[in-house]
Parts: structure tokens; sequence; C-alpha cells
């Protein structure tokens, strides 16, 4: 019995079964069934029944019968296998006929083009995005792309929170390329994802009860891969903070959650109070979140403090860099109703003075760091406007100021990049 206590463990690991915990009768119940396929008796049987059904019958006259009758009945038996939907603790297990026949799940439009999708070209689509998006989209056109040597499929709007756009080999039937995405909620993601939240949410000293309520799904593949890629970001919640988790394929790259402030350094949640200060020039509302983030990805450990329900102080320290902002997030572009009235506000932007912009940053950066701008030159960026850049003109100092500002000359932002 240890060998199949052992062979248990490793079953219980694998998807579906490492969704919920297991009684002992469900598995005994499992090994059982299991043991018994494996034994092939259930083909034995399967043989006996036909074979007594042949003595039954005349041997040569009815044979063709019997081949038809067998027909129909093995056909019948993997219908209800494929339509059978199994429920363990709650959870659907995938049906049997999205392993077996996956094309059989794809859901067509009336587009002329599908005449152009070989059986191999279906069965890459189902595949795909079965494997990697977790869901069939509806088959919404096909394009034929001649110059190229491709036909491209796309499933669902490109406007849509789930659609997927795949470049297929003509000649082939091979993917080539592949953009896909989808928005789910947050119990349809596999449970190999749900199962770490926990565990990684105490990585990061946060609350490790945090809800799951939404997930993201992008799936990409370019020229020259051979395998999509997927990235899932899952969005958590509860009475107390929020957070997220980011994973590439199957490894997390990111997790954020909301901490204690016993966590945060009480240095920087002074400094940060003395930062919004200087920007806004009123009283500091209350520390109302602090949101911590650490993302192996870019090697970055990012703290965000929020003060009220409009300031946020972000700290960034990563290995090549270091930022620190500060900036009124409720400050953004006005609502005009006219695009005309939008058209001037640009254009304040776009011709707002040097000497006026620096004026009002600053005593803001003088008294934030205690550093002079004097010796930093304005940048511009026609693709940004209301932003500039403070870059040092001694290549000894290796910092920059990045800064917001509004029509009016008012600073909302400031970021200080030390490299």
């Amino acid at each position: 019995m240890k060998h199949m206590d052992d062979e248990w463990e490793k079953v219980v690991k694998q998807e579906p079964f490492a969704a919920s915990p297991f009684t002992e009768e469900h598995k005994q119940n499992v090994l059982r069934q299991v043991a018994w396929l494996k034994s092939g008796s259930a083909q034995k049987m399967s043989d006996v029944g036909d074979k007594s059904a042949e003595q039954n019958t005349l041997p040569n006259q009815h044979r063709r019968r019997l081949r038809s009758r067998r027909a129909v009945m093995a056909c019948t038996t993997i219908a209800a296998v494929a339509a059978a939907v199994i429920l363990w603790n709650g959870q659907i297990v995938e049906p049997v006929i999205e392993k077996v026949y996956p094309t059989a799940a794809l859901q067509y439009t009336d587009d002329a083009g599908m005449s152009l999708l070989t059986d191999k070209m279906k069965k890459n689509v189902a595949v795909t995005m079965r494997d990697y998006l977790g869901k069939q989209l509806r088959i919404t056109k096909v394009q034929d792309l001649p110059v190229s040597g491709r036909v491209s499929v796309e499933a669902g709007k490109e406007g849509d929170a789930e659609y997927a756009l795949i470049w297929l080999d003509a000649a082939t039937g091979n993917l080539r390329e592949v953009q896909m995405r989808r928005e789910m909620a947050a119990n349809e993601l596999e449970h190999r994802y749900l199962r770490q939240i926990p565990s990684l949410l105490e990585g990061i000293n946060s609350d490790p009860t945090l809800k799951p309520i939404s997930a993201r799904r992008y799936v990409k593949m370019k020229q020259g891969q051979e395998k999509p890629v997927w990235f899932t970001t899952l969005f958590l919640e509860n009475s107390r903070g929020s957070g997220s988790i980011e994973w590439t394929r199957d490894e997390a790259v990111s997790v954020s959650g909301s901490v204690s402030s016993d966590t945060v350094s009480q240095d920087l949640i002074t400094e940060a109070r003395m930062s919004i200060e200087a920007l806004s020039g009123e009283p500091v509302p209350d520390l109302k979140d602090i949101i911590f983030k650490q993302n192996d990805k870019k090697l970055e450990d990012t703290t965000d403090l929020y003060f009220g329900d409009r300031y946020l102080v972000r700290e960034i320290g990563g290995r090549f860099s270091n930022e620190y902002t500060v900036m009124d997030f409720q400050r953004g572009i006005p609502e005009f109703e006219t695009e005309e009235e939008y058209g001037l506000y640009f254009e304040k932007l776009r011709n707002m003075k040097e000497s006026v912009i620096r004026q009002n940053a600053a005593p803001i950066i003088k008294q934030m760091f205690n550093i002079d701008l004097d010796k930093y030159k304005l940048k511009r960026d026609p693709n940004t406007l209301g932003m500039v850049t403070f870059s040092s003109a001694e290549t000894k100092i290796y910092n920059t100021f990045k800064v917001r500002y509004e029509d009016d000359a008012r600073i909302t932002m400031i970021t200080r990049i030390d490299l």
C-alpha cells in the first residue's frame, strides 16, 4: 500500500486534484477506479459483452449489423463521457472532449474566410487558446495575407476584454505570432496560482487573507519564438487593503499588498509628510494605506504611501537606480466640453516659459532635497506636454528631476532619479 500512497501523493499535486483537500473516502474511491481502469478490466468487460452478443446471433449474417451496433455504442459512450461534467469538491473538471478533440470546442462565424483553415490550423488555434488563454473564443474573422505567407485568425472583438489574434504559416499551418488577452473572475483562475497567494503575501509582510477579486491574462508569441508566453495578473482586496500578484508563465515575478506602518521605515514616513507639505503648501492628511511591491523581474522594491484621497509618495529601490516621487494624483487633465478648450489647454502647456516652471519647481525641490536647480538644464519632450526634465550640467552629479505642471504653472508631481 505504501507504493499506492506514493503514487497518490503525486496525483494529489496535479490539477485539478490539488484544488481542495480530499477525504480518505475520496482518495480510496479514486484509487479503486484508477486501478480498475489500468488493469484493463473495463476493456475485458466490453469485449465479453460484444462476444456474447455475437454468439447469440448468426455468425455471418449479422456481423455487419454488430459492427454498426458497436460503433453506435462506442460513439454514445464517447459522447456521454465528453458531455459529462465532473464535480470534485465544487470544482468543474475539464470535459474529456476538450482534451481529446479540442477543435470540437471551437466556435465559428459565417465568415467566408473560414475555408482557409486546414485541420492542422484549426487544431493549433484550438489548442493555443485552450492551453494558454484557458478558453475558446468565437472566431470572427479569417484572412489570407499572401505577401507574408500567413493566415490570420481573429477571435472576439479588438476592443473587448477577451480577444485573440493568431497568425499561422499558410504553408505548414504552424503558429507564427500570437496576441491574446482575457479578463476573468478570480475563481476561474487555475488553482496552481490561487494556492500560492497566502505564502507570497506573507513573504512581503502583507495580509495573507487578501481575497482574489479578478484576474487578467495576456499571451504573446513573437516571430521566431517556438511557444507562446503567458502573463497572469491577479487582483486582491479586502476591507483592510489591496494587492496584486503577477506571473510570467507559472513563475511569480511581482507581489504587492497592503502592509502595516510598522514594517516601513519611520524616516520614510516622516520624509513623505514633509514632501507633501512642500508640494501642496497645505496640512498633510492622514496616512491611509501603505502598499509594498516586490518585483523580481525588474529587481526593485516599491513602497507606496497614500495620504488622504489625493497624495502619493513612492520610493523605488532598484539594482541600477533609485527613485523618489511625490504627487497629487487627483490632479490631471481637466474635462472640457469642446475640442477648442482642450487645444487651448495644451497650447498653454507647450508655451509655458522655462523661467516660470523653474520659478515654481525650484523652491519645492530645495525644500525636499536641499538641491538648487541652478546647475540643472531644462529639457522638454514634445510627446509629453506638461512634463519637463531637469538634468545636471555637471558630469559628477548623477541625478535628474522630472516635473509635472499644469496650465497655471502649478507643480503637481516631482520625481528624483538617482543613477
